[in-house]
């Protein structure tokens, strides 16, 4: 059995990352992104590689505020589920978060049980005060809006529950 191993992304694995991608998007649990913003987003990622070089998950920690940042783009491929991957990305990630000085994680999920087992919880609408709330408006990224529950991303957010842990 192979092992695997969390590193940093490179734009070497951008195709990769898409690749991954790709089949969750035509499942509808993801939304898909353009090749640019995922090279836009390279510094933002981390990858699980095995000791062949094969990419077996990834996962990005994008900041929202300077207390908060969301855990975005979370894959495990099928074939490395249940075997450790998505907690050990789950794990840099917050490691990344704690470096960077972010003191609350966001996700948007379907993963409910995965996220609650991580120490994440359900959240309401109201979780930033009204001055960040109003800045936070202002972001063109859709997931501010979806971290804001904004009305023209919750066709794209059906079924997802967001979740908020505290570091």
């Amino acid at each position: 059995m192979s092992e695997f191993r969390v590193r940093p992304a490179t734009t070497r694995d951008v195709r990769a990352i898409q690749a991954m991608l790709e089949p969750f998007v035509q499942r509808r649990i993801l939304l898909g992104k353009d090749l640019v913003v995922l090279y836009e987003a390279t510094q933002q990622f981390v990858v699980a590689e095995t000791s062949e070089g094969e990419l077996v998950g990834c996962g990005a920690l994008h900041v929202m505020w300077e207390d908060l940042g969301e855990i975005r783009t979370l894959i495990v491929v099928d074939e490395w589920l249940h075997r450790g991957v998505g907690r050990a990305i789950v794990e840099a990630l917050e490691s990344n978060a704690r470096t960077l000085g972010l003191s609350r994680l966001f996700c948007l999920t379907f993963e409910v049980d995965f996220f609650t087992r991580r120490g994440f919880s359900p959240i309401g609408e109201q979780v930033v005060d009204p001055d960040v709330y109003s800045q936070l408006i202002r972001s063109p990224d859709e997931g501010v809006a979806e971290f804001l529950d904004l009305a023209h991303v919750k066709p794209n957010t059906l079924g997802n529950t967001r979740m908020l842990k505290n570091l």
